[in-house]
């Protein structure tokens, strides 16, 4: 547990939060009084085991073994006596007769590793449950507490659990918006990454729809309220993710039906080894030694040892190459995937635009170099995205800035400076019938040329190049008013996607689908450049859970990293969260997160996986056997109790060191490299990232 914690916690504080993120709400691992008892079982354990084993008084680690049984063990025995009371009979409960049987006839260490081992699985699922009710918990702090609602009198504050369809609020710069509504008035963007994934601020106008708990820009918004809170889109987020972690998965379900047989086979085969001989006048220490025997070699201890090393061990090795997953269900469950659904921004792509065309209009009098310093030179008072990705490009190329004055930005359109004596604009570009309808070009709103190609650029006459389509976002620079050239930006692709998209389909039989609350072009652009062919764009949180259950009968892999991804995440059969830029709710939510952001590691860690299932059946396999035969010999025969406790220990080691085996550095290396085959490169003419 010690190290499984220790790296996932580590590495969950590492992650950089978004400045607009609100406060993150952590349970500690010893504020569990599960994990505090488990820790105490353990380290009692651990102090005696040394001890015992050489040779010291059993005065010395006598009470040290006590502690671990009543550290460990008074829990389960609570709740397995509770259960008995409903008529259940619970395993836990068996392994705690186990354990004392065991200390009953000197197997003291046998019972005592059993308590310890259920104490720290127990500890585990009760971290795994706290730290997503604190993510679901911390969403909810998204959506502001209180809201500006406008009356006939002028505003008034009040808290958005009050508003009611139909109310109209005012949404100042830097604000949260309060509730799901529609813009009355004004112009912003808004950022919505949390509810679309979108990279970048979205304009918002009069008759767009706006989310509650995104964040507006610099403009101010009027917006009537469109959705009662409690059916707000955020909300809705935190009930899937609510729901999903109630439901059970089926081999959980399969495993508990299991359980409940086997406890009372064992129990009632027990009393039955030990009552039918006395019945027949045998000898009652013989009869009560011969049913502790049984007891021993029917324990489980080698059927849980049997799954936990290797899941475990693989939990180990994907962690120490930058992939944490939280449980061993999670480790099994990354194996038996047969589908892949993949989000775009932040997982696909790197979330961030970057400049991937300066292209000059000809005849104009600049090169590439000076119209980036025009641009950048404009843009550098800016805090927008795509401002900050322009000057970045300037700075890459070693270019100095010309000082700019008179600074102005208007939401949705661009910006204007006044550079070397000329105005500069620079901003998204708009029809010639839309500039005329506005009465002319303000700040950032330029003409933009009617023909595709070429086309006279004002009365200068000079065209005005075009980027295609799968460029993305275009930005229009004028001097002046006239445009002098066209900057395209786009969302990175992260390298080694198209690979790591070719390993997946390989491993799955299938192409994974690509589901994104960003444009169909965007979408389009990664696909192609992927290899994806089954695209679905312009998904809200809602959908992404329709498209995964649409593939009810297979199980789905989710990938994502942004809060509208938790849901999906959540509803498939496991998801994987893109750790660096990941929102606090996707990463709680997630069976597992990449912490480097390294696509190629998913691959690597289904790999892994499978290749611990496959140690786990080996390891039933050789438990069960071993197990069936000592349990005949005892029942048909006179097992001696050194040689009963032998066979129990022997395979219980067995077990033990073949799942030690996916601790070596060579298991990792191995699903690694499977993934860069040669004929697995990326076919020849498809597009890298940008």
């Amino acid at each position: 547990m010690s190290l499984h914690v220790f790296l996932y916690g580590a590495s969950r504080d590492s992650h950089s939060r978004p400045a607009s993120a609100p406060p993150r709400r952590r349970t500690r691992v010893l504020a569990l009084p599960e994990a505090r008892w488990a820790f105490l079982a353990t380290a009692a354990f651990l102090l005696a085991l040394p001890l015992h084993l050489g040779g010291a008084p059993g005065w010395t680690y006598g009470p040290l073994y006590a502690i671990a049984y009543a550290a460990g063990g008074w829990e389960p025995a609570l709740e397995g006596l509770r259960a008995l009371r409903e008529k259940t009979l619970d395993v836990d409960l068996l392994m705690i007769v186990a354990s004392l049987g065991a200390a009953a006839i000197g197997q003291v260490l046998d019972g005592a590793l059993l308590i310890v081992i259920f104490a720290t699985s127990g500890a585990l699922e009760a971290l795994a449950t706290a730290r997503t009710a604190d993510s679901v918990r911390g969403l909810l702090d998204l959506a502001p507490a209180t809201a500006t609602r406008l009356t006939t009198d002028g505003e008034e504050s009040v808290r958005t659990a009050r508003l009611a369809v139909g109310d109209v609020l005012l949404i100042r710069p830097g604000e949260r918006i309060g509730a799901d509504g529609r813009v009355l008035d004004g112009t912003s963007e808004a950022d919505q990454a949390t509810i679309t994934g979108e990279p970048l601020p979205v304009v918002k106008t009069p008759g767009d729809e706006v989310f509650a708990g995104t964040l507006n820009g610099t403009g101010a918004l009027r917006v009537r309220v469109e959705r009662d809170p409690a059916d707000s889109v955020i909300a809705r987020i935190v009930t899937l993710v609510e729901e999903a972690s109630r439901t059970k998965a089926p081999t959980q379900l399969f495993i508990e039906k299991i359980e409940q047989r086997y406890a009372v086979g064992v129990v009632a085969a027990t009393l039955a080894v030990f009552a039918v001989p006395v019945a027949f006048g045998a000898d009652l220490t013989g009869a009560l030694l011969r049913a502790m025997t049984f007891m021993i070699v029917a324990s489980p201890c080698a059927v849980v040892l049997a799954t936990m090393p290797p899941l475990l061990c693989a939990i180990a090795t994907a962690g120490r190459h930058g992939v944490l997953v939280k449980s061993a269900l999670a480790m099994e469950r990354l194996g038996e995937i047969d589908a892949v659904a993949l989000d775009k921004t932040g997982t696909l792509t790197e979330g961030a635009p970057e400049v991937t065309a300066v292209r000059p209009v000809p005849g104009s009098g600049l090169d590439e170099g000076a119209l980036l310093v025009l641009a950048a030179s404009a843009e550098h008072p800016s805090e927008h995205p795509l401002a900050r990705a322009v000057v970045a490009a300037a700075r890459a190329r070693g270019l100095r800035f010309a000082p700019a004055a008179d600074f102005t930005a208007k939401p949705g359109h661009g910006v204007s400076a006044v550079v070397d004596g000329h105005v500069i604009t620079v901003g998204r570009p708009r029809p010639p019938a839309d500039v005329a309808s506005r009465g002319g070009s303000d700040a950032g709103v330029v003409a933009l040329p009617a023909s595709h190609a070429e086309a006279d650029a004002g009365a200068a006459g000079r065209p005005v190049p075009r980027t295609e389509a799968d460029d993305g976002t275009v930005v229009l620079v004028a001097r002046d008013g006239t445009p002098v050239g066209t900057l395209a930006l786009t969302d990175r692709l992260r390298p080694g996607a198209p690979r790591t998209v070719a390993a997946l389909a390989a491993l799955t039989g299938a192409s994974p689908a690509l589901l994104t609350g960003d444009s169909p072009r965007a979408a389009a652009r990664v696909a192609t450049a992927t290899g994806i062919t089954d695209v679905r764009a312009g998904l809200l949180p809602q959908d992404k859970v329709d498209a995964v259950l649409q593939l009810a009968d297979r199980n789905v892999l989710f990938v994502g990293d942004g809060v509208n991804d938790a849901p999906a995440l959540a509803a498939a059969h496991a998801g994987i969260a893109m750790g660096r830029a990941g929102s606090d709710l996707a990463l709680e939510t997630a069976d597992a997160v990449v912490v480097r952001d390294e696509l190629a590691a998913i691959p690597a860690a289904v790999r892994l996986s499978r290749a611990a299932r496959r140690l786990v059946a080996q390891n039933l396999v050789v438990a069960g056997t071993f197990i069936t035969a000592l349990v005949l010999w005892d029942l048909l025969g006179h097992l001696p109790l050194p040689l009963g406790v032998a066979g129990h220990e022997g395979s219980t080691v067995l077990v033990g060191l073949n799942g030690l085996r996916l601790l070596r550095e060579s298991a990792w290396r191995k699903t690694d490299a499977a993934g860069r085959t040669p004929g697995r490169r990326r076919p020849a003419g498809r597009p890298q990232a940008g």
